[in-house]
């Protein structure tokens, strides 16, 4: 049945043309044949030996199918004399003589004929038959009145469309055209026919027609298949090859200090790039931040230093436009800074409770905060409380996010469970770990988080629907203070984490393989954050009050520090 058993002699097979399906105008007699098949000349049956009826050293390619899918590329590139010398050495027509004479028929308008033919082309499925049928038929009715031949229109309208028992709604569309007959243009003008061919492939089986485009299909997906195991494939500029399998090298990977930043007196817990990857902002145990500005060449400067916390800076988050920062003292306040100027622009705080974790609404029209007393709040810009979820929604530690649509809020709940909360329904969803949470990351296209455990386990979760876990991370080193992950590199193909060893640790996030363990930190590293615009840097933040900005190996070093340039220093007053 697959369209390849055709018992006919190559001297009936229709001779095609080598340029494609062609474009006949409403009504046209024109004898333009379409594509495939060879020209007169006598075909060799195909070899009856097992061996070759595959190729390929692992026999799974299919001969018949091999040669077909090549002479349908053939064609498809515009080399029709070779395609058609490819059916004739090989034996192996392109289609069957009843689907080539059904492609004539529906090219050359011959309506009724190329409806018999579709019960001759090897069609099993009789929904297929009857969906084609309503095609032709359709385009048979739209011909009829843009030739003004109403009662013939209405004629298969009644007796042969509608017997069809499709879609009432499409029944009543074409009923409609009756009362005022105006054809769309697409349906009845010039290489109306070759698009209804299109449209009937779509619905038959690939076993009958072969799909447009399919080996450049095939071998498209062989090329990003050999893309995603390259472990260390992390460049947008890398030339991909069909004459040799793909493979990049380490040298993909940001794996060298290439700037350290010492601006910072104490700790630092936190940094975190802004979505254009401009700037990097860090969070310090000396209560202070800085934002960090990233010039042309890579290389870091201070901005602005930020001051007025009463206490250790926990974490920071950038508005959707990276033209304001959040900075949350632990169990103290918010405060929201412009990052242009350095300003404070307000301080959000509730009497009686610490806030904990901070995160904006897609939008920047609120921001949202974690509250010591497990509640979540959302503020206007302003100050004002907009709306709040109480009960067990959060912990005193405990990171923050809101999904891109502006649906879910995300938050650590429960020791050993994150909670997504919808904010309009009120409807809850959980992930539940075996082993205490201590952070986790949002991915960047909202369907995946990164779950570190206390056990020095990360976990990757597809939250889409029901929560899945489809990946694990190990090696790292974690046993008593929080350390942060992150998604980075070329489409986020990587995870990255801090660990108390000092090191900060790689992996390709698809196979789970770690590829780096970086030394250069002489404390625990806290945090990691990867550059969003740059898929080759990568930040660190340490106990040994420095961040580390890796890069290259291949680049050259002309930053050895982030000594300001005329910092600005603000004291946070509004």
């Amino acid at each position: 049945m697959g369209g390849v058993g055709d018992e006919e002699p190559a001297l009936k097979r229709m001779k095609f043309s080598s340029n494609g399906l062609v474009a006949l105008s409403n009504g046209s007699n024109s004898k333009e044949p379409v594509e495939g098949s060879s020209s007169g000349l006598m075909a060799r049956p195909i070899s009856a030996e097992g061996d070759e009826q595959v190729v390929g050293s692992r026999g799974v390619i299919k001969r018949v199918e091999f040669v077909r899918i090549i002479a349908k590329a053939l064609y498809s590139l515009g080399y029709g004399k070779s395609g058609e010398h490819l059916e004739e050495e090989s034996g192996i027509p392109l289609h069957t003589f009843s689907l080539n004479l059904f492609m004539q028929q529906v090219l050359d308008g011959n309506w009724d004929e190329s409806v018999a033919s579709l019960h001759k082309i090897g069609l099993e499925d009789e929904r297929i038959v009857r969906s084609a049928s309503f095609l032709i038929l359709e385009q048979k009715f739209f011909e009829l009145l843009d030739g003004e031949k109403v009662m013939e229109a209405l004629k298969t309208l009644r007796t042969e469309i509608a017997p069809l028992r499709s879609s009432n709604s499409r029944l009543h569309e074409l009923a409609s055209c009756m009362v005022s007959p105006s054809p769309r243009q697409d349906t009845v003008g010039a290489g109306s026919r070759s698009k209804l061919l299109e449209e009937l492939q779509k619905l038959l089986p690939p076993t009958v027609m072969i799909p447009e485009n399919r080996l450049e299909h095939l071998v498209e997906q062989a090329l990003i298949l050999q893309q995603e195991a390259c472990p260390f494939h992390n460049s947008s500029d890398e030339e991909m090859s069909l004459y040799s399998d793909h493979r990049c090298g380490k040298d993909q990977i940001p794996s060298r200090t290439f700037q350290i930043l010492e601006e910072h007196d104490d700790e630092v817990w936190f940094v975190q790039f802004s979505h254009n990857g401009k700037y990097l902002a860090s969070a310090s145990n000396d209560r202070s931040a800085i934002i960090w500005e990233v010039d042309v060449n890579g290389g870091l400067s201070v901005k602005h230093r930020l001051s007025g916390h009463q206490r250790s800076i926990s974490s920071v988050s950038w508005s959707p436009n990276d033209q304001e920062l959040l900075t949350c003292g632990v169990e103290e306040g918010i405060r929201r800074w412009d990052v242009s100027t350095g300003k404070c622009l307000q301080i959000y705080e509730r009497t009686g409770a610490g806030l904990v974790s901070c995160a904006w609404f897609p939008t920047g029209e609120y921001i949202l905060s974690g509250l010591n007393d497990k509640s979540i709040c959302m503020w206007e810009l302003d100050g004002k409380e907009a709306e709040s979820w109480k009960g067990q929604k959060t912990l005193k530690i405990s990171d923050l996010e809101m999904s891109g649509n502006g649906e879910e809020i995300i938050s650590i709940c429960k020791d050993n469970a994150v909670l997504l909360l919808n904010r309009e329904t009120k409807d809850e969803r959980f992930i539940e770990e075996y082993q205490p949470i201590t952070s986790f990351s949002l991915s960047k296209d909202n369907k995946f988080l990164l779950v570190n455990l206390l056990n020095q386990e990360i976990h990757l979760w597809n939250i889409e629907g029901d929560p899945n876990l489809v990946g694990k991370y190990k090696g790292h080193r974690r046993t008593r203070f929080i350390v942060r992950s992150c998604f980075g590199g070329l489409k986020q193909g990587f995870i990255a984490s801090g660990s108390e060893d000092s090191q900060v640790y790689i992996w390709h996030r698809s196979s789970g393989e770690l590829i780096e363990a970086l030394p250069g930190h002489s404390g625990s590293v806290n945090c990691v954050s990867w550059n969003p615009a740059n898929p080759h840097m990568l930040a660190s933040a340490s106990d040994d009050h420095t961040i580390r900005i890796w890069g290259l190996n291949c680049m050259k070093l002309e930053y050895q520090n982030g000594h300001s340039n005329g910092v600005h220093y603000c004291n946070g007053g509004t």
